[in-house]
């Protein structure tokens, strides 16, 4: 199996996981000290990075908290369900609207075959061939999700990360052919995949960044009414 394909494999900064799940980073890092049963992988630079497992497990150790249970025993269970053989599956999260992803991709056959399978889902999809195009697709349509091939227009990926971060109003998924899980998380990014991409792990990690995307809406409207 490929490294893409890999469901263990990190690709979430911790910032991503906290906003997914609506848990405090400062926790999530206590409870990876504290019980040692669920630790993310380290890229080069030493940043958390979580797999899509991972994210499901801490789905369940939420679960169980707000059933009642301790964050101790809710890791002890978790534990127990690991060693029988798996966590069950989270919901998906929920969409109030169809959700628009931004892809910013220089190779046109691969925009278009990830233009497909995002669309097979539901999505509406926005395609960008280089940077000049993508900030007027940003600025005009406001996305909700934008994969972000880094080596776009001679590598101004990195910069329109920086861009966009800025802005905070979208999940920012960054793609390359090398390894810059580091420098993209730092510039902003949500999460990184290394191309080529597995359609099906492209689709699964841009249905986590909108479920991201839809707690950040929530809490917006609820900031607006208050």
């Amino acid at each position: 199996m490929s490294a893409e394909a890999r469901p263990d494999q990190g690709i979430y900064s911790i910032g991503a996981v906290a906003r997914m799940l609506d848990i405090p980073a400062a926790t999530l890092r206590a409870w990876e000290e504290r019980y040692a049963v669920l630790t993310p992988s380290r890229s080069e630079g030493s940043q958390r990075l979580y797999s899509r497992e991972q994210v499901e497990q801490l789905r369940y150790i939420k679960s169980q908290i707000e059933a009642g249970a301790s964050a101790a025993d809710a890791h002890r269970l978790l534990a127990q369900e690991l060693a029988s053989g798996g966590v069950p599956a989270a919901r998906a999260a929920d969409r109030d609207s169809t959700p628009l992803v931004l892809i910013v991709e220089r190779d046109g056959y691969a925009a278009e075959l990830a233009e497909y399978f995002l669309r097979t889902e539901g999505y509406e999809v926005a395609i960008a061939l280089d940077a000049t195009q993508a900030g007027l697709h940003f600025a005009e349509r406001s996305p909700e999700v934008v994969v972000i091939d880094l080596l776009i227009s001679g590598g101004a990926g990195f910069r329109l990360l920086g861009e966009f971060a800025q802005k905070g109003s979208a999940q920012l998924l960054a793609v390359s052919a090398i390894d810059s899980a580091d420098e993209s998380l730092r510039a902003g990014a949500a999460a990184f995949l290394r191309k080529p991409l597995e359609p099906l792990r492209l689709v699964s990690t841009v249905r986590d960044l909108l479920g991201t995307s839809a707690l950040t809406r929530t809490a917006r409207r609820q900031h607006a009414t208050s």
